[in-house]
């Protein structure tokens, strides 16, 4: 199968080993992956800030470069979700509206797409250790992914599994939520890594790297010996 992927500017700039490790999972199960070099943002964080002219460019921009009918696979709920959900609000009633449409169609997050498009959840990883998964936002409520990141986790040989408390409540980070409601994302961030640390994990993993680096920040002030990893990353582990 022939595929697209969309790298997000926080993979590009922050993560670039999660969007090669996602390759690597891609083409073990037998993809053919392209990347069109033109790709910018999904248009995500200025349509949040509320600049919802400038976020239609970026979005007009993404429409271009991602036409045909390949899939397009993202290691990010957030952006597939705002692809999928809001781009029909900024061009709705416009030239575009049927490219959107037919766009919102084709964009999957990579664990989605591993489980319910090429139908595999072994590729033969190890990680030796314990961990839980965090529910992202963007995952649960705007793409509805909840057992395809688990069953992918599940095939990983060495890897223990266990769910913690209040698995599916925010961790606090939201983008700018971050920035402007410092006190009450920081006591978000803090319950959801006491959470996990009740598990005996070592490993914290989830979709979104946004997600991860806000309590990997947490982890670190603290001092805790708990690894943030995002699910790519993982199924690359031990092969």
């Amino acid at each position: 199968m022939n595929v697209q992927i969309f790298i997000p500017c926080f993979v590009d700039q922050l993560y670039p080993q999660t969007g090669f490790n996602m390759v690597k999972v891609l083409e073990k199960t037998g993809c053919t992956v392209s990347y069109n070099v033109n790709q910018t943002c999904c248009g995500q964080p200025a349509y949040n800030a509320g600049f919802r002219d400038e976020a239609r460019k970026v979005c007009t921009k993404f429409i271009h470069d991602f036409k045909g009918t390949e899939y397009i696979l993202t290691p990010s709920a957030s952006c597939a979700g705002f692809v999928k959900n809001y781009y029909h609000q900024l061009f709705d009633n416009s030239s575009l509206h049927n490219e959107v449409r037919e766009l919102s169609n084709r964009i999957y997050e990579f664990s989605e797409f591993m489980v319910n498009i090429l139908q595999v959840t072994d590729v033969g990883a190890r990680l030796e250790g314990k961990a839980t998964y965090h529910d992202s936002c963007a995952a649960l409520r705007e793409c509805k992914i909840k057992e395809e990141p688990r069953k992918l986790l599940k095939k990983v040989r060495g890897l223990e599994l266990t769910e913690m408390n209040d698995v599916e409540t925010c961790c606090g980070f939201g983008g700018t939520f971050a920035v402007k409601f410092e006190s009450i994302s920081i006591g978000m961030g803090e319950q959801k890594v006491e959470n996990a640390l009740a598990t005996q994990a070592e490993y914290l993993i989830a979709t979104d790297l946004s997600c991860l680096m806000h309590l990997q920040g947490y982890i670190n002030q603290k001092g805790y010996a708990l690894q943030t990893m995002h699910i790519a990353d993982v199924l690359a582990e031990g092969w």
